[in-house]
């Protein structure tokens, strides 16, 4: 064996190396985001004074699309790029997109009558950024949680342990972006909070590239020499794919303005993958045709968990400015900095959850699948209840902190049961040859429920009167009255997961 599948080959604490070069590339990644996306919502509301409904769907419409495209960045990944190159591919449009939207320009103002006074050059110029990035998170998400999976033996029982400490570097970028984004945009201006997550996309990408050596060629292009031969004069396959991707991004900046467009394309793209999935159900074994059917009804719960979970970045966000009393030990908390929170606690129970999994395994006694993911639903719901409680016996509008910590608590405890278990399902319950395809559906329904959850977040949208102060104690009865309704829900649907879970557990064969 030569000297460089040696070094590839390494582990340290128990995993392959390459698990830890993708942790802090991941954990880069996610700081620039995140630090990002904590700071859309207000910067959108706030400086171009968009209502907090046009807010609220430009928000969903981005996420809808960031978590969309990676549907065809892992297709063109499992078809002709690999894994690596989508990555870098991906990484390099993020770098630029981020950077782009340190540039403010003009701040909207208030003309008479009420009507509003946008920067339309500034504005073109955010959505471009926006779309780099879309364009860019299509090609890296679903490959770089991919090249996680091809680390491993399908039923190595160190496999859930691993996504969950992938899943911890998430949110260790998550929690130093949420608190260093938010406090540079809030106290010296967008830019350099935006400029931040740009730095942080950059190291991300560098790190990458310097570790991309430990993956043994498992991220590798199935056929380099297809890719390498040309197709226009000079252009071979390889820059033809990317030269058609540039040109694409017109096309997502035009619709990412466009709510409508945004939500027709997703129930496209949805019809199109379940067709896709169904003929691919016609060439499956019985074992795998099972299989893929319970992957499928696991990535239809996963939409409700999503959701209730993203309302973390509208109306959670809103409330935490408008109806969370942020006096705390003399201080005055930032409101996108309640963001971390959820970070925080992964970090401190990732590891509990990673025990937890092996040891619990190792006596028979782990919990399917199906049942993780209908407690997450639950718990997510029951994290919408504290905050009904806290509400109703709020002071003057203002609920305290202390009931937005714990609604994190159990969300964070929901997301541990669901999404590093749900990563982990879609590499061991894909056919071999269509897993990048079937990450790419598991964050197209993430994508689904992004905007779904916009439209939640409507349901308490405050119409402002120009020129007036918002009534805070109308806020938080919206606010209030919408958590009690996805508290319900969450609990019908969590409960009915539970029922049918032993049916979801027969058609996984065996699949821990």
């Amino acid at each position: 064996m030569n000297r460089k599948n040696l070094t590839s080959q390494r582990e340290f604490l128990g995993h392959p190396i390459g698990l830890y070069v993708l942790f802090f590339t991941e954990m880069w990644e996610r700081f620039s985001f995140y630090g990002m996306k904590a700071l859309l919502i207000f910067y959108l509301v706030r400086y171009h004074l968009f209502s907090d409904e046009s807010g609220n769907l430009i928000v969903g419409s981005y996420a809808a699309m960031v978590y969309a495209m990676p549907v065809i960045g892992g297709y063109i990944a499992d078809k002709y790029l690999g894994f690596k190159k989508a990555v870098v591919f991906g990484g390099v449009l993020l770098v630029l997109g981020h950077l782009g939207l340190a540039f403010e320009g003009n701040a909207a103002t208030e003309m008479a009558g009420g009507l509003i006074q946008r920067d339309e050059v500034a504005l073109g110029f955010f959505f471009f950024s926006l779309s780099l990035i879309v364009l860019g998170v299509g090609f890296l998400k679903a490959n770089i949680s991919s090249i996680v999976g091809e680390l491993y033996e399908k039923n190595d029982e160190r496999r859930d342990s691993g996504f969950t400490i992938f899943y911890m570097g998430i949110n260790l970028g998550s929690f130093l972006a949420t608190i260093i984004c938010s406090w540079l945009g809030e106290t010296y201006g967008w830019s350099y909070g935006f400029g931040a997550a740009g730095i942080g996309m950059l190291a991300g990408l560098a790190t990458f590239l310097y570790g991309s050596k430990y993956f043994s060629g498992k991220a590798d292009p199935k056929d380099p020499e297809y890719l390498k031969q040309k197709v226009f004069g000079p252009i071979n396959r390889e820059w033809l794919i990317y030269i058609l991707s540039i040109a694409c991004l017109f096309f997502i900046w035009t619709i990412i303005q466009n709510h409508t467009m945004v939500e027709w394309l997703l129930l496209s793209g949805s019809a199109l993958a379940l067709v896709f999935i169904i003929y691919q159900l016609t060439r499956l074994g019985r074992i795998e045709r099972d299989q893929l059917i319970a992957l499928t009804i696991l990535i239809i719960f996963s939409v409700v968990f999503w959701a209730l979970f993203e309302q973390a970045y509208t109306s959670l966000n809103l409330f935490a400015e408008r109806s969370i009393n942020r006096h705390i030990f003399g201080f005055v908390i930032a409101p996108g900095q309640f963001l971390s929170l959820n970070a925080l606690f992964i970090i401190i129970f990732a590891p509990m959850f990673a025990w937890l999994w092996v040891t619990l395994d190792k006596r028979n006694m782990q919990p399917n699948t199906a049942i993780k993911f209908a407690v997450g639903i639950i718990l997510v719901a029951l994290g919408f209840g504290v905050l009904v409680f806290g509400g109703s016996i709020a002071e003057a509008g203002k609920v305290g902190a202390i009931w937005l910590a714990l609604a994190y608590l159990f969300h964070t405890w929901g997301e541990l049961c669901l999404s590093p278990v749900g990563l982990s399902s879609v590499t061991k319950l894909s056919p071999a040859r269509i897993v990048g395809f079937m990450m790419g559906v598991w964050f197209l329904a993430t994508a689904g429920a992004e905007y779904v959850s916009a439209l939640l977040a409507n349901l308490a949208k405050i119409e402002r009167v120009p020129g007036e102060v918002i009534d805070v104690v109308a806020a938080t009865d919206g606010y209030i009255t919408l958590f009690n309704k996805l508290f319900i829900v969450g609990l019908i649907v969590g409960v009915f997961l539970l029922v049918i879970s032993p049916l979801i557990k027969k058609l996984m064969h065996g699949v821990k």
